[in-house]
């Protein structure tokens, strides 16, 4: 099995929540690997957690697999929670918008904020819950728009024969994100990846005239 393979299903700031959904996964035979894409070097010496960053992976196929073992887990958690947990503040329209974007929330809070409205009598059933979940992932597997700065900075570099002008190429023509149901998609538009491509070639093609050209120069 090789890494290639796994795809980021959560990501944590600290360690210990990750090691636990490991433990949950290996528990119910799901394949998992625990990854440290923390920051190497905190500039401000504070230990911030927000320089760490610990991710899950999974294979694809597990995703809806791992969501509803989570989700049935945290089902039987809900009866523990203290009455001054913050969710309880919040508005009927704020409590939806969780629903909606339950990639930005954790586990914990996307089930709480459904019992939250089914306790002030505005429940929201599975049905609704499984368009949402498939509205948002259209939603969020539309391209990024607006990279011309990008794009002016990336033939600027290429044609000045740096490494900087090749990567930013690279980036805008294979950049991929990964969707809550594990699909990968381009991140850019297809107008955005053919300016990376171009942005690419021509970085190549300078950055091996100059070393060429300083060669030459140096004998």
């Amino acid at each position: 099995m090789t890494q290639e393979q796994f795809l980021t299903y959560q990501k944590f700031n600290e360690e210990i929540p990750a090691l636990a959904i490991g433990e949950i996964m290996k528990a119910n035979n799901i394949e998992y690997l625990i990854e440290n894409t923390s920051i190497g070097f905190d500039a401000t010496f504070a230990n911030n957690e927000f320089t760490k960053e610990y991710r899950i992976k999974i294979k694809k196929d597990d995703f809806e697999r791992a969501d509803r073992l989570l989700e049935g887990i945290t089902l039987t958690k809900l009866d523990e929670v203290e009455k001054d947990y913050y969710l309880f503040e919040f508005t009927d329209e704020e409590l939806m918008e969780i629903i909606t974007k339950r990639d930005e929330w954790n586990q914990f809070d996307f089930v709480l904020a459904q019992k939250i409205l089914k306790d002030r009598g505005k429940e929201i059933n599975s049905e609704v819950v499984t368009l949402l979940k498939k509205q948002r992932i259209k939603e969020l597997a539309k391209p990024e728009e607006g990279q011309r700065t990008w794009i002016v900075a990336g033939y600027i570099l290429a044609f000045l024969g740096g490494l900087l002008g090749i990567f930013t190429g690279w980036h805008l023509l294979t950049h991929k994100k990964i969707l809550p149901n594990g699909d990968k998609v381009y991140g850019y538009t297809e107008s955005d990846r053919k300016h990376g491509f171009y942005i690419f070639i021509i970085g190549v093609v300078f950055f091996v005239l100059w070393v060429t050209i300083r060669i030459g120069n140096y004998f």
